[in-house]
């Protein structure tokens, strides 16, 4: 295929449209007891998906997915969560974390700026 034909085929492709607004990911991964690093399940990560799941519908939050994720390699500061399309971290310990995060990022758009993880954010060996 020639070049100008490729790029003519590559313009009439477009990304279809996203499947869900936003993408929650929970780590719900488990390493063993006594692990140097922890592990978001550990700290109760999978009950918080739970509650997070089961919150975002009955706010009717549509367009939102909210999943189990394996390592998201940021244990040390965990329960952690990222939601996409943005890529925003958080830190979650409560319920009340969670409803803050589902009102404020999921339905208002904005940050939980007091729970987010950033840059700065870096887990020890990683810098």
């Amino acid at each position: 295929m020639a070049v100008e034909e490729m790029k003519a085929e590559a313009q009439q492709m477009a990304d279809p449209p996203a499947f869900f607004q936003a993408h929650v990911f929970v780590c719900c991964n488990r390493r063993p007891d006594g692990h140097k690093r922890g592990s978001c399940a550990a700290r109760g990560s999978e009950g918080l998906r739970d509650y997070m799941k089961a919150r975002a519908k009955e706010l009717g939050l549509a367009g939102v997915r909210v999943n189990m994720a394996g390592c998201l390699d940021r244990c040390e500061f965990g329960p952690t969560i990222v939601i996409y399309p943005e890529g925003i971290w958080y830190k979650i310990v409560t319920t009340s974390d969670i409803d803050e995060i589902l009102e404020i990022h999921l339905r208002r758009k904005g940050r939980v700026t007091r729970l987010m993880l950033t840059e700065r954010d870096v887990p020890p060996g990683k810098a």
